[in-house]
């Protein structure tokens, strides 16, 4: 029995040996891979035909200059990596998910695969090769690379999340969340979850989240269509950046409120030719401007900044107005 286990484990290592021959360059001969694994060719085809048994499409060219090469199959088998290669791979998907080429959650996704099975000393020299880049002033911060594959192993686990927050405002507290989706905007990212302590949808920014370890407790996604998720989070993120706002009752049709504003704000239907929306600016100057540019009255229900900033703006035009054709 022990040499029948013997066997087997010697042949799986010599199948893992080949697998990762045939991965490393295209075309090998079937004497080529014989004197490479130390046995006859008679081996190697046997061996071949394990590995086709196992889902990996190995073609072979027939004659004296025969041999085999690891084709393109319908699915991607599992690839056979050396320590340098790891390392490449991980750098190069952090890399890749701080640029804005459309496949930044998907490379988030895959490092946290990679980083779950990678070992300790392996982590470490990818961890030294982050620390030893430095950024040009100037260019988009990077994103913390270990905050994220946390989150993203998270969602890919639908793995409930645990973390400290501290918020724009300066406090810090923990949050408990069902993380649901990583979105970036420009050089930010901001997970898209659900607060279990406050029953609600939340956005928070990545950079200000210190993960905890993981809980290891699974939940059932809720449904969100894609398009309502991220106008969610924009709306999130536009509305947590104001200094001033203020509640309005605009006569006109909800419909060309919206229209007009172009803002991530909901617009509310008061009846067909009056809408009520709540908004606001970081220049409460500016938001009277833009609202006057609607072409519609206007009533301030809260907001003691925008009645100012009204004021003032019809100061400016009824001076305006006192000087017309003066100049001439």
């Amino acid at each position: 029995m022990s040499g029948m286990i013997e066997n087997m484990l010697e042949t799986s290592a010599r199948l893992l040996e080949l697998l990762s021959l045939l991965q490393l360059r295209r075309d090998w001969t079937s004497s080529e891979l014989a004197a490479r694994l130390e046995v006859s060719t008679r081996t190697v085809r046997s061996d071949i035909g394990k590995l086709r048994s196992l889902g990996y499409p190995v073609d072979a060219r027939p004659g004296t200059a025969g041999g085999y090469r690891l084709a393109a199959g319908t699915a991607m088998p599992p690839l056979l990596l050396d320590d340098d290669e790891v390392v490449a791979v991980a750098v190069g998907l952090g890399a890749v998910a701080t640029w804005r080429l459309g496949v930044e959650e998907t490379s988030l996704t895959a490092l946290a695969k990679l980083e779950q099975v990678m070992p300790s000393h392996l982590r470490r020299r990818v961890d030294a090769v982050r620390e030893a880049t430095s950024v040009v002033p100037g260019t988009e911060p990077r994103p913390d690379l270990s905050v994220l594959s946390a989150v993203a192993s998270a969602i890919r686990g639908h793995e409930r999340l645990r973390f400290g927050y501290t918020t724009h405002r300066g406090s810090e507290g923990s949050r408990h969340t069902e993380p649901q989706r990583l979105v970036s905007w420009g050089p930010v990212w901001y997970l898209f979850a659900w607060d279990l302590d406050r029953d609600d949808w939340r956005v928070f920014r990545v950079d200000r989240m210190v993960p905890h370890p993981p809980t290891g407790v699974r939940f059932r996604p809720r449904v969100i269509a894609e398009d309502d998720l991220v106008e969610h989070v924009v709306r999130r993120i536009v509305q947590a950046s104001w200094n001033y706002r203020a509640r309005v009752v605009v006569h006109a049709a909800a419909s060309e409120v919206a229209a007009a504003l172009r803002l991530p704000v909901e617009v509310e239907v008061v009846d067909d030719s009056t809408s009520r929306v709540e908004l606001g600016s970081d220049d409460p100057d500016a938001l009277a401007l833009r609202l006057a540019q609607l072409g519609a009255d206007i009533d301030v229900v809260e907001g003691d900044e925008l009645k100012d900033a009204f004021e003032r703006l019809a100061a400016r035009f009824s001076r305006a107005a006192e000087h017309i054709g003066r100049g001439r």
